[in-house]
């Protein structure tokens, strides 16, 4: 049975008027002649189209002179790549579909470098992602992550306000693709960085409608809570400001080097890096410029000092990057030249504000940083709690919470300074839980006047969950308390907490929300479910509620009714 649909990387192109001239005006002419391309014009698609074909060949493969060196046998294979892209406007908008090598022959200047980044932070199910591109501005660190079966966003250990994601893939929520449209169950994933790699209808109709329908997504849904934060980093978009920026940066490339200047591959060229042998880079210069076994950081700089102040980044960006598969260097080995600036990453402080230039794109990274923390408390503080908890008495001490209980809710056990000992944590223990669920869970319990007692109970989960991970005395110790407690039955042999649950009492009864949570708790609390998650333990903070103290004739206090 033929397929009805095919894995295939859509790009939309900013700039590009929707009529088959100006699709066909924008491709580089000299490359469409490299590649002996043909161009047609469909019309069976009801839209404006433009369809290109040709190969990127190679008379005699790179391996061929080192099989001779090494055996003394000469070969002479060629290589021949088939290249496809088919360009078309749907509603006005222009998109471009790459075939094997097409890739190659879109413009980078006319990509949306977040088009596909910005589908997946709406449709990837936060709980399966399978493909995670993040970027640490200075240093040039670039981690990549790749969990074929799916994990949660937040056990990727991303720090939302001082971390870039570049891609982001994994399986896609539901949405009325060809690829589910017949089958409504059926898995699928989808990989969203400059471009959005997803299978896509094959028939003519069905691709306009995949297009239409990833666009309505686009146009009409807001991120995922969990993924919203990949949003939050914008790249700055007003002239004017990028105008003062390139003016710091065209200053600081005339002094020497002092780190704020780093590496920084182009996020759509990995594959390209890691295939690379040679690296040439030419800027301003009519002669063959300088070639190298890995980019040239530090003579792409010395370029860059020599220009006239003011033209500095100019040059980088008319400069050229390109890359070889063979250390010849040959234009026949060539993969791909693109601007020298798209390589480089720095850092600028303006009016006590710190941005950041990454592929030829400025972000601003402090703006964010409290919208990030709030929406990420936010997402831990629920209104619908997985734990059962009994309102709290005024009055009463924590103490006296934990222990009644479990007289209102069976099953659950007290551990309030019921400590743990052990080799490490010797004299008054580490106390594990102040309530342990029904089903295994750590609840931390903390009435709250301030950010201190918050403090101590964010640190007492770290070291209670680092003992149970790490340490095989303290969980067979804490295993015994438990199977004393429950007569018997204790937590399961292999038993590693998955998920802790911050129960907080505010001040006077104050409903907890992320108005009411003390701004320094905020922060310590993201920073805490950070790790916790990174380790695979879930985080949940609920609102512990309250009610008055009532006299009885006894003379003792019981809760109102």
């Amino acid at each position: 049975m033929t397929a009805r649909t095919s894995k295939r990387t859509l790009y939309r192109l900013r700039g590009v008027p929707p009529t088959a001239d100006a699709m066909f005006d924008a491709l580089d002419a000299d490359q469409l002649e490299t590649v002996h391309a043909e161009v047609d014009v469909p019309e069976n698609l009801g839209v404006p189209a433009v369809l290109v074909t040709g190969s990127f060949q190679q008379p005699v493969a790179s391996w061929c002179d080192e099989i001779f060196r090494t055996t003394g046998i000469e070969v002479s294979r060629p290589v021949n790549r088939s290249a496809g892209l088919l360009m078309l406007a749907v509603d006005g908008e222009v998109y471009a579909i790459s075939y094997d090598q097409g890739f190659r022959l879109v413009p980078d200047r006319l990509k949306d470098h977040r088009f596909g980044l910005s589908f997946a932070s709406r449709r990837v199910d936060p709980a399966k992602i399978r493909d995670l591109v993040s970027h640490t501005p200075g240093g040039g660190r670039t981690d990549i992550t790749l969990i074929p079966s799916g994990a949660s966003v937040w056990s990727l250990g991303i720090v939302e306000h001082a971390q870039i994601v570049r891609r982001l893939g994994g399986h896609l929520d539901n949405i009325p693709l060809t690829i589910s449209r017949d089958n409504p169950g059926k898995i699928s994933s989808a990989e969203g960085g400059a471009g959005l790699r997803l299978r896509l209808g094959v028939e003519g109709a069905d691709l306009i409608a995949d297009i239409r329908a990833i666009a309505r997504v686009l146009r009409e849904e807001k991120p995922s809570p969990e993924l919203e934060f990949v949003e939050h980093v914008v790249p700055v978009d007003d002239p004017g400001l990028v105008t003062r920026l390139e003016a710091v940066l065209d200053d600081l490339l005339g002094q020497e080097p002092d780190g704020r200047i780093s590496v920084a591959v182009p996020a759509d060229r990995w594959d390209d890096y890691m295939a690379a042998r040679a690296f040439r880079a030419r800027i301003n210069s009519d002669s063959a410029g300088r070639s190298t076994d890995d980019f040239d950081l530090a003579y792409v700089l010395s370029r860059a000092r020599v220009q006239r102040a003011g033209s500095r980044v100019a040059a980088l960006r008319e400069g050229t990057v390109t890359l070889y598969r063979h250390n010849r260097a040959d234009r026949a080995d060539e993969i791909w030249t693109s601007s020298a600036l798209r390589w480089i990453e720095a850092e600028v402080s303006l009016d006590h504000h710190r941005f950041f230039l990454m592929d030829d794109q400025w972000y601003e990274i402090d703006q964010e940083y409290l919208k990030a923390t709030r929406v990420h408390v936010e997402r831990l503080i629920t209104d619908s709690p997985s734990v059962d908890l009994p309102p709290w008495v005024l009055g009463d001490k924590e103490r006296t919470y934990n222990e009644t209980v479990p007289d209102q809710r069976p099953g659950y056990v007290s551990f309030d300074r019921d400590n743990v000992q052990t080799t490490l944590h010797r004299g008054n223990g580490v106390e594990i839980c102040d309530l342990l669920s029904p089903d295994n869970v750590l609840v931390m319990v903390k009435r709250a006047m301030g950010s201190d007692a918050l403090s101590h109970l964010f640190s007492q989960a770290l070291v209670a969950v680092q003992t149970l991970r790490n340490s095989p005395e303290g969980r067979e110790r804490f295993a015994e308390k438990v199977a004393a407690a429950r007569q018997g039955h204790g937590p399961p042999e292999d038993f590693r907490p998955s998920k802790v649950v911050f129960a907080i009492l505010l001040k006077d009864g104050t409903d907890l929300t992320a108005d009411t949570l003390f701004p320094f708790s905020q922060v310590t609390l993201v920073q805490t479910a950070r790790t916790l998650e990174a380790w695979g333990v879930q985080v949940e903070v609920v609102g512990i509620s309250s009610v008055p103290p009532v006299a009885t004739p006894t003379g003792i206090r019981r809760a109102a009714a």
